[in-house]
């Protein structure tokens, strides 16, 4: 107690006491109003460094950024999402992935996992590491699909001599007309809910990290499998 106090000196003596100060976002890095897919955006920074504005601490204090990332997209709401997905595979991440705004109780659309978007905000955010939460929704999948890029319209892309583009190549509208680029990967069929160490896991679950891994730029520190607090997973380092 007190609980709510002024932030400033408050921040400013735990800093010079070398003491370690946690900040955790709200939303979404593509909510963000300058970054994001404007106009289906807050009216505020979701990203990293907005956390130094907001708080009244310079920048050069925030030496680990987290970025979390779910194991497949989600989204609520309008706006592009290339990897949604409008079939059985989707009717299963979000019925598996209990898929409903935590304010709004609205679903949740859902889709594959978009590598070339996380790269991007991975780099927005400066992050160090990523956090890939909800990897047991995977379980019942044969085949998992990851997005590595986008195609354009046909006549379009055949001029453009058939070039993959990236998420931040272009604006809310380019975005709602691209096609996701796939490259897929071997499902593992198998539950990971009781899976505490890395090694535990399925060779194809542990295979689906590393890739994504590979793929965003940035090492995947932890992984989840389920809701409980303890079903957490450290994935070593592969330096």
């Amino acid at each position: 107690e007190p609980f709510v106090r002024e932030p400033f000196g408050y921040l400013q003596e735990a800093l010079a006491q070398d003491k370690n100060i946690v900040l955790e976002g709200a939303q979404g890095a593509l909510l963000d109003t300058d970054w994001g897919t404007y106009p289906f955006t807050t009216a505020s920074t979701t990203l990293a460094g907005g956390a130094a504005g907001g708080l009244g601490i310079a920048p050069r204090w925030i030496n680990r950024v987290v970025g979390v990332a779910k194991a497949y997209t989600t989204r609520v709401g309008g706006g592009p999402m290339p990897t949604e997905l409008h079939d059985e595979v989707g009717e299963t991440l979000a019925r598996e992935g209990q898929e409903f705004g935590t304010v709004t109780g609205r679903p949740r659309r859902c889709g594959w996992f978009d590598a070339d978007l996380v790269r991007f905000t991975a780099a927005l955010n400066g992050a160090t590491e990523i956090t890939l939460t909800k990897l047991d929704v995977l379980d019942t999948l044969p085949a998992i699909k990851i997005g590595v890029g986008y195609r354009r319209p046909q006549q379009e892309s055949e001029e453009a001599g058939n070039q993959v583009y990236h998420y931040w190549q272009g604006d809310a509208a380019w975005l709602e007309d691209c096609q996701p680029e796939y490259i897929e990967v071997d499902g593992w069929q198998h539950s990971t809910r009781d899976a505490r160490e890395f090694e535990q896991l399925p060779p194809a679950a542990r295979a689906y990290v590393r890739k994504v891994e590979e793929l965003v730029g940035v090492p995947v520190r932890t992984v989840s499998v389920g809701p409980e607090r303890e079903a957490v997973i450290r994935v070593p380092s592969l330096n």
